[in-house]
């Protein structure tokens, strides 16, 4: 079971915060460090001193850092055209030498749209688009040098693109989908997805999920097995109770409530949590760290539950 670090920068963050973060994770044996895409602060934080956009940030990172890997939980397909958002991946993918992951999404946050002047259309259409950006990203990283590539959709047009940047990793940076949609989101993982990913969900709803990607797997053709599966979590671990509710009430969350719905306790009790979902078929853990200060909390984790997995 791999851990990786996952942060929500859009509540306040700088770039530095968010380098001694990914420095700290990358020395401490972390897989990965992720971080959201979103432009609007959520819930009584001030968001100060204001949103940081991921793919620049990612870019920073794959100079700053060495060897963890990179990645998004997810981009918004509504923030950005297919064809450039290929060609800044590729991009990364290259500074970075070979360590960005593209996890994207139809995004769902309609505040965050109006308060930058960002569209955001109905949950079809963003699906629709979506799976046309899928389409427009993994053909311009697939087209064999030398050729172009060509897509007509009804959102997307691309004509006689010589299909540049490639990045470093063949035949492209792995995909990340997720969520809990019945139809369309299984389609389009089992279309596209190197990884599946559920945020904040259950174990149930994690063994219901699942099932209903490997079946969309199944039905053309693919074997689920080619897929890594994995889940997000709020982190929340203390050496004892009392560090526990400290880091609780640190992020603004209860004690107990983070022990029921996230990744939260002692090292044992959240050892034992992740156990739970790895014996369900997960094979990831995202780390959803909400106080980026508190660099002794991947300390301890990193020292008493990284070893036991």
């Amino acid at each position: 079971m791999e851990l990786r670090i996952f942060t929500e920068p859009q509540q306040g963050a700088t770039y530095d915060d968010l380098l001694a973060v990914a420095r700290r994770a990358e020395e401490t044996g972390f897989g990965a460090f992720f971080r959201s895409d979103h432009y609007l602060k959520m819930g009584a934080v001030s968001g100060e001193p204001g949103p940081t956009d991921a793919w620049t940030t990612l870019a920073g990172l794959a100079r700053d850092t060495r060897s963890i890997r990179l990645g998004t939980l997810m981009t918004a397909a509504t923030f950005r055209l297919p064809g450039p958002l290929a060609i800044t991946v590729a991009q990364v993918d290259q500074m970075s030498g070979g360590r960005v992951e593209l996890g994207i999404g139809t995004a769902w946050y309609d505040t965050e749209h109006s308060a930058y002047g960002i569209p955001f259309p109905a949950l079809k259409e963003r699906f629709d688009r979506l799976d046309e950006q899928l389409a427009v990203i993994t053909g311009l990283w697939r087209t064999p040098a030398g050729e172009t590539f060509d897509f007509t959709g009804r959102h997307y047009q691309v004509s006689d693109s010589p299909a540049l940047p490639k990045p470093v990793q063949r035949p492209h940076p792995p995909i990340l989908l997720g969520g809990m949609g019945a139809k369309r989101t299984p389609q389009l993982a089992a279309r596209y997805a190197d990884e599946f990913n559920l945020p904040f969900v259950s174990i149930d709803d994690t063994v219901t999920q699942f099932a209903r990607v490997r079946t969309a797997c199944q039905e053309i053709g693919r074997n689920p097995d080619e897929l890594t599966w994995s889940n997000a979590l709020v982190l929340c671990c203390g050496k004892d109770d009392a560090e526990v509710a400290r880091r609780a009430a640190a992020i603004g969350w209860d004690a107990d409530e983070l022990r029921e719905n996230g990744l939260a306790g002692t090292p044992a009790e959240v050892v034992d949590k992740i156990g739970r979902y790895r014996a369900v078929g997960s094979q990831r853990a995202y780390l959803q760290v909400l106080d980026l200060a508190d660099l002794d909390h991947l300390d301890l984790v990193a020292g008493e539950v990284l070893p036991q997995l």
